[in-house]
């Protein structure tokens, strides 16, 4: 039985295609009678170091609709913030709490709240892992295609970004063959691309033609991100070959669909063109990000 959600690779494929079951039929119901509260008279702690939109709203809003209590936690203003351990914050939190969401920088906080705390813990983003995000681009390409099995998608940047490594296992648990696009200067991680975890296969190149030829989806994500400012000047540099524009989603499929997790650098990792056109389905994955969220909140924290 899955307990917290710290990388995304808790769950198997058939956990997977169970919690997007779910995250269907909330969706489909969402604001009609007889919604489920699985969360009701309980509360649910949201710590967080990094500045949010999507992430903050969608867990808020998900929370409540669930019948639960969110209490917003700024990390900077805890004692945690202050040098109060890890493990003293999680056996208190504990006391208080019926689950944890986390955002922050370090994956050791995450992981260490669920090893010392008994409460149910999600990671809504680290440096190292965005789980979250990356269940949700997999419920987004099943509602697009209905399948797994024969999907190819191509992620165009950073491959060593946390959104990287959570889209690498992921796909792996779910049989897509995920095929990162990536100069060696930011080449994925080589212990997570050797995971055994499904039927799914991974590859690194550093040709964009190639890695795009066939793509179902091609996603993109920003090249600097939180925590990496100081490595903007060099990242810029290194990546500008990366960029998803026109001729890019050109070396694809015709109807090649776009995926960002948001939000975007417009004119750096992506160009206005693509994101408004009719390929880019980012829109849809932001919205994705409520009910994937509820059902996993129903599945860890749930009666």
């Amino acid at each position: 039985m899955v307990k917290h959600l710290l990388t995304g690779k808790e769950f198997d494929r058939s956990a997977v295609e169970r919690l997007f079951d779910l995250a269907a039929s909330l969706k489909s119901g969402r604001g009609k009678p007889g919604a489920p509260k699985p969360l009701a008279e309980k509360s649910i702690g949201m710590i967080f170091a990094k500045s949010s939109t999507r992430t903050r709203v969608s867990f808020e809003v998900g929370i409540h609709e669930l019948g639960g209590q969110p209490v917003f936690l700024d990390e900077g203003k805890t004692q945690m913030g202050r040098g109060e351990s890890v493990p003293d914050t999680a056996r208190v939190l504990s006391r208080y709490l019926h689950g944890i969401v986390i955002r922050t920088f370090e994956q050791k906080e995450v992981e260490g709240l669920a090893e010392n705390g008994s409460i149910p813990v999600i990671n809504a983003l680290t440096n190292e892992f965005h789980p979250c995000q990356a269940l949700t681009d997999l419920f987004t390409i099943y509602e697009k295609t209905g399948k797994f099995d024969g999907v190819k998608m191509t992620y165009l940047g950073d491959g060593a970004s946390n959104m990287a490594n959570s889209l690498m296992q992921v796909s792996k648990i779910a049989g897509i063959h995920f095929e990162i696009c990536a100069p060696a200067e930011f080449r994925p991680d080589a212990a997570i691309m050797a995971e055994k975890l499904g039927t799914g296969t991974v590859n690194w190149s550093t040709d964009p033609a190639n890695a795009l030829r066939d793509a179902d989806f091609i996603y993109t994500d920003v090249w600097v991100s939180m925590g990496f400012e100081k490595e903007a000047a060099d990242r810029l540099r290194i990546l500008k070959p990366y960029q998803l524009n026109w001729q890019r989603l050109a070396m694809a499929k015709p109807d090649v669909k776009v995926m960002h997790c948001l939000p975007a650098h417009r004119g750096e990792e992506i160009t206005d063109d693509v994101m408004d056109s009719t390929h880019a389905i980012v829109f849809d994955e932001a919205e994705n990000r409520l009910h994937v969220q509820k059902a996993i909140m129903m599945t860890l924290m749930g009666d």
